[in-house]
């Protein structure tokens, strides 16, 4: 059963990487009820499901379902003392990413720093996990006309 989650998370994250997010739900989806079945609904492991579900429904313009997903996953996460700082910074990830396509910059920026804090903690400065909230925070920056952080950040990527 973990191969199948794998598989079907997997294959989520592949339709997200080629930006057929509607494609990515069903796949998603499965990922979180086979986690469920096998976790229990309040299982820690089940955060990476929704963090794909919440991604997927970003992409697609769905953004109320999106925040559903997250809240979901924030959930979790706060019932989890000794949740890893690699799943924190991708529930922060997921929430900036959504604040940003909500129009709520300085709430975007907020949760993209703890992301860069949580990943640069949890895998080191120089990470690839850390270069995505880097990257994400220099668009809101290009967005907002901010040219000089965004090039700065940029370079940090």
């Amino acid at each position: 059963q973990k191969y199948i989650i794998e598989l079907t998370y997997s294959t989520a994250q592949r339709f997200i990487f080629d930006g057929n997010h509607k494609k990515a739900f069903p796949a998603a989806l499965h990922a979180l009820r086979l986690s469920t079945a096998m976790y229990g609904s309040s299982s820690v492991q089940l955060v990476p499901a929704y963090l794909l579900l919440a991604e997927a429904c970003i992409g697609a313009g769905n953004l109320q379902q999106a925040s559903d997903y997250l809240s979901q996953a924030q959930w979790i996460v706060l019932r989890t003392p000794d949740c890893s700082g690699a799943i924190q910074h991708r529930l922060h990830r997921g929430l900036g990413l959504l604040s940003a396509a909500e129009g709520n910059f300085e709430e975007a920026l907020y949760h993209l720093a703890s992301d860069i804090y949580l990943a640069s903690s949890t895998f080191g400065l120089r990470s690839i996990e850390a270069s995505g909230g880097y990257f994400h925070m220099a668009n809101i920056f290009f967005h907002l006309n901010k040219m000089d952080i965004a090039n700065s950040l940029y370079a940090e990527v």
